[in-house]
């Protein structure tokens, strides 16, 4: 990082149009003048036709429409960008010509509707868009309802909890809702140095698990094993960093071996070869263990939570799982916002997440803030999978 540019500062910022003041978290704050009608850019995802790659355009919006009463109207600060999955999407018909792109935000409150009690005027808040919103977060000022919000706190800047807020999420419904980690079990994360490995590994050992990870590069590598605890003793939050860059390390083999030939207990892999080396494209599937490796190196009673939406298990890899009594998951945290069945504990989980981030827990892997008019490029980055750390707007 550059000196003289601490984290959470923007590479760039325009002044808005609007009048500023207020304080927030003791920062730069703006504030909308009274009935004032303002044009905000706003950045969408087009896609034309099924099956083609889709493009962001930015379009000016008017003004919003009127409060409504569980809205909460929020001043965006920061917003993370997430690939958008136009096949979920399309399977839960909410494709359309335009999609909000943004949903991971931020902010402060500028007015709340008659029966919002949560929230009130200039709270802080972070939440995650629901997937049926049609408000992005990429704009200046959004309407949000209240259940979507949680408190901010004050020690947390504006970067930092939107770009956490999703992986501590996908971390969360992993780690406690589909394995139950505890203590004394061992979690292997595949591709621990991402922005969700990164988040995986340190609530697992925060939660007294023994963690491997697997590494994609010499930098991962070592960015892994210079990951230490806040506080306490400062021994490595990865027990064992398998590098897999050169393809001839064998991870069954290395966490057999780590684990005295009993295996491990979670594995949360970010994707697996479903066929052999000859038929797989790319490099980066060129990397990922094949589905019989984390078969082989489950332990008894194992979980494997997998990231890999088609995945197909044959015969014998269903009979190799019943042997051992394990079971297989699929980590779709938009679980979340497709039923508000669970809302409550949804809401626990967003509270949990800031309080691990305001308390060092979580030290999420993010790049530098990056300014709205850079936010078009960033996404394309993000939507072919190019952005190795979190990419957030900075506003």
């Amino acid at each position: 990082m550059p000196s003289g540019r601490r984290r959470g500062q923007s590479r760039a910022r325009s002044e808005p149009l609007w009048a500023s003041g207020g304080a927030g978290s003791g920062a730069w704050c703006p504030r909308l003048p009274e009935g004032a009608e303002i044009t905000m850019k706003v950045l969408y995802c087009q896609q034309n036709s099924p099956g083609e790659e889709v493009t962001f355009v930015f379009q000016e919006r008017e003004n919003l429409p009127p409060t409504r009463d569980n809205d909460v109207k929020v001043q965006v600060r920061a917003c993370a960008l997430s690939r958008i999955d136009t096949e979920l999407l399309s399977e839960i018909k909410l494709e359309k010509e335009l999609l909000p792109v943004g949903r991971e935000i931020s902010g402060v409150v500028l007015e709340v509707g008659r029966k919002v009690t949560f929230f009130q005027p200039d709270d802080e808040v972070v939440g995650i868009l629901p997937l049926d919103c049609e408000e992005s977060g990429l704009c200046e000022v959004i309407l949000v309802h209240e259940h979507c919000l949680v408190r901010k706190p004050e020690k947390v800047c504006w970067v930092e909890a939107a770009g956490t807020v999703r992986d501590g999420v996908r971390a969360y419904t992993a780690l406690h809702y589909l394995s139950q980690v505890s203590p004394g079990k061992t979690v292997l994360v595949m591709d621990g140095a991402s922005p969700f490995g990164t988040i995986a590994i340190q609530l697992a050992q925060h939660r007294g698990a023994k963690v491997i990870s697997t590494a994609y590069s010499l930098e991962d590598k070592q960015y892994l094993e210079r990951l230490r605890p806040p506080v306490g003793i400062r021994q490595p939050l990865v027990a064992r960093v398998i590098d897999v860059s050169n393809g001839k390390i064998d991870v069954a083999e290395s966490c057999l071996e780590e684990t005295g030939g009993l295996g491990v207990d979670i594995v949360l892999d970010a994707g697996v070869k479903l066929y052999s080396a000859d038929d797989e494209s790319t490099s980066k599937s060129q990397l990922l263990p094949h589905k019989h490796d984390i078969i082989t190196l489950l332990g008894i009673g194992g979980h494997w939570i997998t990231t890999e939406k088609h995945l197909q298990l044959d015969p014998p890899d269903s009979y190799s799982l019943f042997l051992k009594g394990a079971t297989v998951s699929f980590l779709n945290d938009e679980v979340w916002n497709l039923s508000n069945i669970q809302q409550g504990k949804y809401l626990s989980i967003l509270e949990d997440i800031m309080e691990k981030l305001s308390s060092s827990v979580f030290r999420p892997q993010l790049d530098e803030p990056i300014p709205l008019y850079e936010a078009k490029v960033s996404m394309e980055m993000v939507q072919k999978n190019q952005a190795r750390k979190r990419q957030v707007i900075q506003f």
